[in-house]
């Protein structure tokens, strides 16, 4: 089985070697890229499996680089920043970010996280089936298409990820905590009213017209579902 590849942009050479020692001694395939613009260049040439990013670029920063990937790939990104507010991971978070460390990171951390988004990310890669379709919406997961009641719906990654989450999960009621784990990947430092936010968006980019008239029902205390047809 091949080693899983590993995508590290940071300006320091000396972070950008060590988490190349640290996740090669792990077993992974490690490239390094100076700044944003290489990095993406690297990633447009051979996609990685995993990204780790560090936010305090010049130039090109981590946030643009993010920005850039999440409009290619819903691959991991892991952001690596010398802030640790919880505002600063807040917006990693919704920027599209998957984790967030903070340095200086201790080594056996950093390769726990990676490892944790790698098994996260094949398991969901192994249990995605490419389409959906019922009598109002398609999708088509490798193209990341969207066509509901024969109108094609332009989604944001996230947006996506949780429109995702609700048809891969029928008539089931998913908690707040739930679609955080499902969708943001974590509950931790990210506010529950993010889910109802992104829902009504959701709603809204599927029937701009009546957006009540969508599928994705509100279950009072509980959470929320979408009612197949």
């Amino acid at each position: 089985m091949n080693a899983a590849r590993v995508l590290v942009i940071d300006d320091d050479a000396d972070i950008r070697g060590l988490v190349a020692e640290l996740l090669g001694r792990a077993g992974l395939q490690v490239e390094g890229a100076p700044d944003g613009r290489v990095g993406l260049r690297s990633f447009h040439k051979s996609p990685p499996d995993l990204v780790v990013l560090d936010v305090s670029m010049p130039e090109f920063d981590g946030w643009q680089t993010l920005e850039r990937i999440r409009d290619l790939s819903d691959v991991p990104v892991l952001m690596l920043t010398a802030r640790g507010e919880e505002l600063e991971r807040v917006r990693g978070l919704k920027a599209g970010a998957d984790d967030y460390v903070v340095k200086p990171f201790g080594r056996q951390e950093l390769i726990a996280r990676v490892e944790a988004l790698l098994r996260r990310s094949s398991a969901e890669t192994g249990d995605r089936q490419d389409t959906y379709s019922d009598a109002r919406l398609t999708i088509d997961f490798a193209q990341r298409s969207v066509a509901f009641d024969g109108r094609n719906v332009s989604l944001t990654p996230l947006e996506f990820k949780l429109l995702s989450a609700f048809v891969r999960n029928p008539r089931q009621v998913l908690s707040r905590d739930q679609l955080l784990e499902l969708v943001w990947g974590s509950a931790y430092g990210v506010s529950g009213d993010q889910v109802k936010l992104y829902v009504g968006y959701l709603r809204k980019k599927l029937d701009p017209t009546d957006p009540g008239n969508v599928p994705i029902e509100t279950v009072r205390g509980f959470g929320y579902r979408y009612k197949k047809d």
